[in-house]
């Protein structure tokens, strides 16, 4: 049986997901756990566009070259901190006087956001070309 490629809304398409796990990155790491004031934290969710927001005409490298320096940026934070180590403000989000996340179950809901994404991105691959992984 052969699947006809199907067509994904431009916000799903991969760049699209590339770009929020980068702005994943700069939101738990940057902005919640480190405190750091972030012009645009939710970039990828911008003017209420829906989810995956993408600029007119960002490409490939654009996105690329964003994702890489979020990526340095949490490596750099994850260096200096313990992992019993709070978030200082989660964004803004959490009252001081609440329990704020540790580092290790922050990095335990990335590696749980990124796990998710590749299966997103299976589906999509599968969906598009009709090929099953084994």
């Amino acid at each position: 049986m052969r699947l006809r490629p199907v067509r994904f809304p431009r916000a799903e398409r991969p760049l699209g997901l590339f770009k929020h796990l980068a702005c994943v990155e700069l939101r738990w790491l940057q902005w919640g756990f480190n405190g750091e004031q972030i012009e645009e934290p939710w970039a990828d969710f911008k003017n209420g566009s829906g989810p995956w927001h993408l600029e007119s005409g960002e490409s490939f490298e654009d996105v690329k070259k964003f994702f890489q320096e979020q990526c340095a940026r949490s490596r750099a934070i994850v260096a200096a901190a313990r992992l019993e180590d709070q978030a200082a403000t989660l964004g803004g989000k959490v009252p001081a006087d609440e329990d704020r996340p540790t580092l290790i179950w922050i990095l335990f809901h990335l590696l749980q956001e990124y796990a998710r994404h590749v299966g997103h991105l299976d589906i999509a691959r599968e969906l598009a070309d009709g090929a099953v992984g084994e």
